[in-house]
């Protein structure tokens, strides 16, 4: 049985309330991309939200339901595939916003892409703390911008298309699933609320002239 895990990726409305979840499944081996969903959850999308206008309502492939049944239903697909280990970048916001599923294994792809030590695009010039840790200038874009060098990339906000990128990170970094049980998420919560935690990232992001 080929062994699989899943990216993750929600987009939040005004109220800090997830209206739209994407999910793509990899083969655990080769990391390529095997299938893929994508919700956009009623009526919390019509709330509106700052990516409200990537959200893409008439896409093909686009599942549009209420909270419960579109976790019902990805659940269901995910033990399908026998799917246990969830990925993420900046994974503990997403695991937070999905506590229905406190019982799979979060992984945050960010622990890797934002360290010198994992990620051999970093440059030797660049800004890191002694951790290796970037300083700044480790969103999805500005990461993917930096291992594929490809400068006219930009971040689509849409949560299927944004989960499809972040597994191109993974491809990108070059390791092997394993190495990613350095970034375990665990349910403990960081200070400050999620939505203070992604705005001070953006904060950093922006800073380093990332949008």
């Amino acid at each position: 049985m080929t062994e699989k895990f899943a990216v993750v990726d929600t987009e939040t409305n005004w109220n800090d309330e997830v209206m739209s979840i994407g999910v793509v499944i990899a083969d655990a081996k080769t990391q390529q991309k095997m299938d893929s969903r994508y919700y956009i959850i009623t009526p919390e999308y019509r709330v509106g939200g700052m990516y409200s206008s990537e959200l893409r309502l008439d896409g093909e492939g686009v599942h549009i339901a209420e909270r419960k049944q579109a976790l019902r239903e990805i659940g269901q697909w995910l033990d399908t595939n026998h799917v246990r280990k969830l990925f993420a970048y900046n994974a503990s916001f997403d695991r937070n916003h999905l506590p229905e599923y406190a019982g799979y294994q979060w992984y945050d792809i960010m622990r890797l892409a934002a360290y010198r030590q994992y990620n051999r695009a970093i440059s030797d010039t660049a800004d890191c703390y002694k951790t290796g840790r970037l300083r700044c200038g480790y969103g999805v874009e500005a990461v993917l911008k930096m291992l594929s060098k490809d400068n006219r990339y930009s971040e689509t906000h849409n949560a299927v298309l944004d989960a499809e990128d972040e597994l191109r990170i993974m491809q990108l970094l070059g390791h092997g699933i394993s190495t990613y049980d350095i970034a375990v998420v665990t349910g403990k919560r960081t200070s400050g609320s999620i939505w203070e935690q992604r705005t001070a990232l953006s904060a950093s992001i922006r800073t380093a002239g990332q949008s």
